[in-house]
């Protein structure tokens, strides 16, 4: 079925009210994962060399000390309305055309996750290697973050994460009507998950969550296995948005 989206002007930006809760695009504290943290998993050992398995048709490195992957993706948008309406920054410049960004690929347990791992890895992301991943994460604040809660906990080094975060990325597909909004827009988040799981093969409805803060489109998740491949993830399905339509923000 083809995604169905109701046109509705969007309301002027200072009235509208979004929740200040984790998974916004540089918090992602309480309530970007699908569980309570695993303090079992904080130490993690970092393998340089990592181990490369083939998952179809492009090997990655594979991570250690997780059970599985969930890629998270930010309706920038969404993000950009509330926290730089002016477009001060690279990700919410005029014409930027953000979309869909890579929010982050953050390992998870069945019970649990890790974050804040210990790593021989350095804290900070070099300027050279954030800056190559712009196309998909456009912003250094982020990038390192996301290093330093997540990737640090991957067994990965940070070109090798980096370069697992890029291949989940072009491992999925962004349905075509939801790659370019030049309007405000409304959708069922059921249709949306529809949408993504039409435009790839192998997704299941029980791989994927979309979620939402006050009524608009925050993000969409996706999980993997170690190699990439789609898989169930009850507890992250489980977080998906309750409510029967959100707002899409019209993409800069």
């Amino acid at each position: 079925m083809p995604l169905v989206f109701r046109v509705k002007a969007l309301k002027p930006l200072a009235a509208i009210v979004f929740i200040a809760a984790a998974g916004t695009l540089f918090g992602c504290d309480s309530g970007e994962q699908a569980q309570a943290p695993d303090k079992k998993a904080q130490t993690q050992p970092q393998k340089h060399q990592a181990q490369k398995q083939k998952p179809g048709p492009a090997a990655v490195p594979i991570g250690t000390g997780f059970d599985y992957y969930v890629l998270s993706l930010s309706w920038s948008p969404t993000w950009c309305a509330e926290n730089d309406a002016s477009g001060r920054t690279d990700q919410c410049a005029a014409k930027a055309g953000h979309g869909f960004i890579v929010h982050g690929l953050w390992p998870q347990n069945e019970t649990g996750f890790p974050e804040y791992c210990r790593t021989r890895e350095s804290d900070r992301v070099p300027e050279r290697l954030g800056r190559s991943l712009f196309d998909i994460i456009p912003s250094m604040g982020l990038i390192g973050h996301e290093w330093r809660k997540h990737g640090s906990c991957s067994g990965l080094s940070q070109t090798d994460y980096f370069a697992v975060v890029r291949a989940a990325r072009q491992r999925l597909n962004i349905p075509p009507a939801l790659t370019s909004v030049d309007g405000s827009r409304q959708a069922a988040p059921d249709d949306i998950e529809t949408a993504f799981i039409a435009a790839n093969p192998g997704l299941r409805k029980n791989a994927i969550a979309v979620t939402c803060e006050a009524r608009f489109l925050e993000e969409v998740r996706i999980c993997y296995n170690k190699d990439l491949s789609f898989r169930p993830c009850p507890a992250v399905d489980a977080r998906s948005c309750r409510q029967k339509s959100v707002t899409l923000p019209p993409i800069p």
